[in-house]
C-alpha cells in the first residue's frame, strides 16, 4: 500500500469513527419495562415517535396596523414560554408565512391539555358586578342593558348563575407578575390559582376593593367568568385568586398561560397531527425491521452474485448507512416516514453505483485486460455515469428541500446525505479495497462474478410502438379513474378534514360506529378497519375532533379505547400543501432539463422528463384504480420514483453517449439498441436489489406505510420499464434531421 492509499485509509477510518461516535445509539435504548435508558442520537419525526404537530394562524384582523405587524412574533414568544413551562422536551416552534406558527411537541399524548395551553388567548380582566335584580331580569329577557354584559358563572352540579358584569374593565392582566397553583384549606384542598400583581396593579386593585366593599368583583378570563367573590375589605397586597372547581392539572395549566402572558390576538388551529406513542413506536419498529430485512437480502444477493467484489460492495453499503446515520445526528436531521423512502432510494443507488463499476470491470476483463487495468478502466468509464445520475437526483432533492413542506423536506434531507455518502463509498472505499486486494502479497488476479444475462441482442426499439400503446392505455385508464373519483383521490392532507384512529379494548363493528356517529350529524363520514377488528379509522369533514371522541366516550363506556392518532387539516392548508407539492415537482423537472441538456442534449432532457411524467401518471392512475389515497407519504413515494427513474434513465443515456463515439458507422437506432442491451444486466440487477428492499417494506412495514410501499413497488417496476421502452425510443422518434 503506497503512502497516498495510507492517507485515504486513515481519512476513511476517521470519518467512519466520527460517524459512529456521533450516531451511537441511533435510536432510544429501552429497558425491559419500556423505560428509555439511553436517548437515541437521531431525532425521530412525530410520525415515528408520537407527539403533536400544530399549525396555528394568528388572527390580526381586529388589530391596528402597527400592532398587527409584530403580533405573530409576540404570539410565538408567548407560546414558546408557555410550552417551556409545560415541560415539553425539545419542542420546535417557528414562524411560517405571514401569520402562521408551526409547533411540534414530541412525546405529547394529552392533546386536549396541549391545545388548551397553546391556543388560549388568556385575556384576564377584573370587572365589577351588578346585583340589581331588575337589570338582570331585563338582560335575561333579551333586552340590552347599557354599560353591562350578561355572562354566566359556571357552577358544579347546579345551574350556571347569570350575572351582569360592567363593560368597563377595572384592571387587566398585563399587570400580572405571577400566577401559581394553591390549595384551599376551607374547601378540602380544592386547587385554585393565586394571582400576584405588580406595584401599579396592586395600587389599582387596592383602590377597587377599598371603594367597592360589599360588591362582587368578577374575574373574567377570555370572556368567561371564573369567579365573582364579594369584596369584604380592602386588599392592599395586590393578590387575588381564581377558583372554579379546577382539577390540579387545570389549575396548573391556567397558571402557566397567565404567567406567560396573554396572546396579542386570538389564534386558530388550522392543522393538527397527533400520533400516539403506541402507533409511532409500531411504525418505527416495523419500518426499521423492513429496512433491515431488505438490506440483509441485498447484502446476501450481492455476495452471492459478485463473490469477493460483492462482499466489498456490502462493506461499502454498511459504511454508507453508518455515514448517513452520523450525518443525520451531526446536522440534527429528523427521520420521518418519508425519510425512510429516501433511505430505500439511497440503498438502491448505493448498490447501483457498485453494480455499474463491477459490470464495467467485467467488460474490460472480457476484452483481455489485466485485473489492475480492468479496475482502472472500469472506474474511469463508470465515473461519468455515476456522477450524472447522482447529480441529477441531487438537483431534485435540493429543489424539494427548498420548496417542499416538512415531511417532503425530511425525504430530501436523507436523499441529499445518501447521494453524497453513496458516491464516496462507491468511488473511494470500493476502489481502495479493490486496489489493496490486487496489489501486494495477497494479490488476486481475477474477480469471479456470476453472469445471468450474457450478451443479449434484443431489438428493444422494434417494440417501441407496442410499448407506447400499452403506456397510452394505462395512462388513459388511470386518468379516467382519477377524474371520476375526483376529491376522493386525496387524503385529508390535501382536501382538509379530520382523520381519527381508535383502538378499542374489545372488537367493535363498523356498523355500530356508523350508527353512533349518525346521532351527531357529521355529514359524509368514512369508517374503515385498520389492521384488526379492534382498530378503526374515521374520516370526516368535521373540524372538531373532540366531538367524535366525546360521543365515543358516552356510547362505548363498556369498551374503552385509545386515540392512536388525530389529523386535522383546514381546507386552505390542504390546497396549499397540494400546490407546494406540484410546484416542487415542476421546479425539480426544470432544473433536471437544464442539467441533462448541458451534459447531453436537449432532446435527451425532454425524453427523460417525458419518462418521468409517464411514471408519475401511471403511479397516480394505479393509486386511483386501487382505491388508495394520495397522502404526504405517497408524495414522498412519488418523489422517490422520480429519483429512481431519472437515475435509471441517465445510466442508459450515458452509454448511448459513449457508444456514439465508438460505433460511428452504426445507425442511431442500432446504437440505442446496443446501449440498452449493454446496460441490461445492470438495469435488472439494480431493479432486483431495490425491489428486494421495497417488497420487504410492503410485507413487513405495517399498515401505516402499506400504501406508501405499494406505490414504491409499482414505481420501481414502471421506472425500469420506461427507461428501456419510453425514454430511449423517444430519441429514435425525435423529429429532427440529425437523428434520421
Amino acid at each position: 500500500m503506497n503512502k497516498n492509499s495510507r492517507w485515504k485509509v486513515l481519512a476513511i477510518v476517521l470519518v467512519v469513527g466520527f460517524a459512529i461516535w456521533k450516531a451511537y445509539p441511533p435510536l432510544d435504548i429501552h429497558d425491559k419495562s419500556g423505560k428509555v435508558v439511553e436517548k437515541g442520537k437521531i431525532n425521530l419525526g412525530l410520525d415515528l415517535q408520537g407527539g403533536m404537530h400544530l399549525v396555528i394562524r394568528v388572527d390580526t384582523s381586529k388589530l391596528k396596523p402597527e400592532e398587527a405587524k409584530d403580533a405573530p412574533d409576540r404570539a410565538l414568544e408567548i407560546i414558546r414560554n408557555r410550552i417551556d413551562q409545560f415541560g415539553v422536551l425539545e419542542p420546535h416552534i417557528q414562524r411560517q408565512g405571514k401569520d402562521q406558527i408551526i409547533i411540534q411537541l414530541p412525546g405529547i399524548t394529552d392533546r386536549e391539555r396541549a391545545i388548551e395551553i397553546v391556543g388560549r388567548t388568556a385575556h384576564l380582566e377584573f370587572r365589577l358586578v351588578s346585583d340589581d335584580a331588575e337589570l338582570i331580569k331585563k338582560a335575561l329577557a333579551g333586552e340590552e342593558v347599557a354599560g353591562y354584559d350578561l355572562k354566566y358563572l359556571k357552577r358544579e352540579k347546579i345551574a350556571d348563575e347569570p350575572i351582569l358584569v360592567e363593560k368597563k374593565v377595572e384592571l387587566k392582566g398585563d399587570m400580572l407578575v405571577d400566577a401559581t397553583t394553591e390549595f384551599s384549606q376551607e374547601t378540602f384542598n380544592q386547587p385554585y390559582v393565586s394571582l400576584a400583581l405588580d406595584s401599579k396593579g396592586g395600587a389599582i386593585f387596592s383602590s377597587i376593593t377599598g371603594n367597592n366593599i360589599g360588591k362582587r368583583l368578577a374575574i373574567v378570563l377570555d370572556g368567561n367568568v371564573y369567579s365573582a367573590p364579594v369584596i369584604k375589605e380592602r386588599i392592599p397586597s395586590g393578590r387575588a385568586q381564581i377558583s372554579g372547581n379546577f382539577s390540579v392539572d387545570q389549575a396548573n395549566d391556567l397558571s402557566i398561560v397567565l404567567r406567560a402572558g396573554a396572546l396579542p390576538a386570538p389564534v386558530e388551529i388550522i392543522e393538527e397531527r397527533t400520533v400516539g406513542p403506541t402507533l409511532g413506536r409500531d411504525s418505527i419498529e416495523k419500518g426499521i425491521k423492513a429496512i433491515m430485512v431488505g438490506a440483509l437480502l441485498v447484502l446476501l444477493f450481492m455476495a452471492a452474485y459478485y463473490f469477493i467484489a460483492g462482499l466489498i460492495a456490502d462493506f461499502a453499503l454498511i459504511l454508507n448507512i453508518i455515514l448517513i446515520a452520523g450525518a443525520m445526528a451531526y446536522f440534527h436531521g429528523t427521520l420521518t416516514l418519508p425519510g425512510i423512502a429516501g433511505l430505500v432510494l439511497t440503498i438502491g443507488m448505493a448498490v447501483d453505483a457498485n453494480v455499474l463499476i463491477f459490470e464495467r470491470i467485467r467488460e474490460e476483463t472480457i476484452v483481455g485486460k489485466s485485473i489492475r487495468a480492468a479496475i482502472q478502466s472500469g472506474f474511469n468509464r463508470a465515473f461519468l455515469t455515476i456522477l450524472d445520475s447522482n447529480v441529477t437526483t441531487l438537483i431534485a432533492a435540493l429543489v424539494l428541500f427548498q420548496f417542499g413542506t416538512g415531511p417532503v423536506r425530511g425525504f430530501a434531507t436523507i436523499l441529499c446525505i445518501g447521494i453524497v455518502s453513496s458516491m464516496f463509498t462507491a468511488l473511494v472505499v470500493t476502489r481502495l479495497v479493490l486496489d489493496f486486494l490486487t496489489t501486494g502479497n495477497m494479490k488476486i488476479h481475477k474477480l469471479h462474478m456470476l453472469r445471468l444475462i450474457k450478451q443479449p441482442k434484443i431489438n428493444f426499439i422494434s417494440f417501441r410502438k407496442i410499448a407506447y400503446g400499452i403506456s397510452f392505455v394505462l395512462i388513459v385508464l388511470g386518468i379516467f379513474s382519477f377524474v371520476k373519483r375526483g376529491e376522493d383521490n386525496y387524503s385529508i392532507d390535501f382536501t382538509g378534514g379530520t382523520i381519527q384512529q381508535f383502538k378499542f379494548n374489545n372488537p367493535v363493528s363498523t356498523q355500530k360506529v356508523r350508527d353512533v356517529l349518525k346521532e351527531i350529524d357529521l355529514g359524509a363520514v368514512s369508517i374503515q378497519r385498520f389492521g384488526n377488528d379492534k382498530e378503526i379509522i374515521v374520516r370526516s369533514f368535521e373540524m372538531d375532533p373532540e366531538k367524535i371522541i366525546t360521543k365515543f366516550n358516552t356510547s362505548f363506556k363498556q369498551n374503552p379505547f385509545e386515540v392512536m392518532r388525530v389529523e386535522k387539516v383546514g381546507p386552505s392548508v390542504g390546497r396549499d400543501l397540494r400546490g407546494k407539492a406540484v410546484k416542487a415537482l415542476l421546479i425539480a423537472m426544470v432544473f433536471m432539463v437544464i442539467y441533462i441538456s448541458f451534459r447531453f442534449e436537449f432532446r435527451f432532457a425532454v425524453a427523460a422528463i417525458v419518462a418521468l411524467l409517464h411514471d408519475v401518471l401511471i403511479c397516480l392512475g394505479a393509486i386511483s384504480l386501487l382505491n388508495r389515497e394520495i397522502s404526504t407519504p405517497v408524495i414522498a413515494a412519488l418523489l422517490t420514483i422520480v429519483g429512481y427513474s431519472i437515475n435509471d434513465t441517465i445510466v442508459v443515456f450515458s452509454r448511448i453517449r459513449e457508444d456514439r463515439k465508438l460505433m460511428r458507422k452504426a445507425t442511431f437506432k442500432e446504437i440505442i439498441n446496443a446501449s440498452i442491451n449493454q446496460t441490461l444486466s445492470r438495469t435488472v440487477l439494480t431493479s432486483v436489489t431495490t425491489l428486494t428492499v421495497v417488497v420487504s417494506l410492503y410485507l413487513f412495514g405495517g399498515e401505516v406505510i402499506n400504501t406508501f410501499a405499494l406505490v414504491l413497488l409499482i414505481g420501481v417496476l414502471v421506472g425500469t420499464y420506461s427507461s428501456i421502452f419510453i425514454a430511449s425510443p423517444i430519441l429514435v422518434d425525435w423529429p429532427s434531421k440529425k437523428v434520421r
